[in-house]
């Protein structure tokens, strides 16, 4: 081997735990940010499944007829104005 050679791989094998140490908070660090983007997909699909789901539902409305309040209140109006 040439000396550069044997230079590079003396100062490798000093650097080799710092290296280590290194990749190994890299790869616990790639794998927090796949982990939330895996959890924030699955949310983000569940999320719009519910809300496709409830659109679908046909909406319940309910009529109301106020035109016996209306008569009555019409009725107090004109028992007032005859008083």
């Amino acid at each position: 081997m040439s000396q550069e050679k044997v230079d590079r791989y003396k100062k490798e094998k000093a650097n080799r735990r710092k290296n280590m140490k290194k990749e190994k908070i890299q790869y616990i660090i790639r794998r927090c940010i796949v982990g939330v983007l895996a959890v924030a997909l699955v949310g983000w699909i569940g999320y719009s499944a519910v809300n496709m789901y409830m659109d679908s539902r046909p909406v319940e409305t309910a009529e109301v007829d106020y035109n016996a309040i209306t008569d009555y209140e019409t009725g107090l109006l004109t028992a007032d104005e005859t008083q």
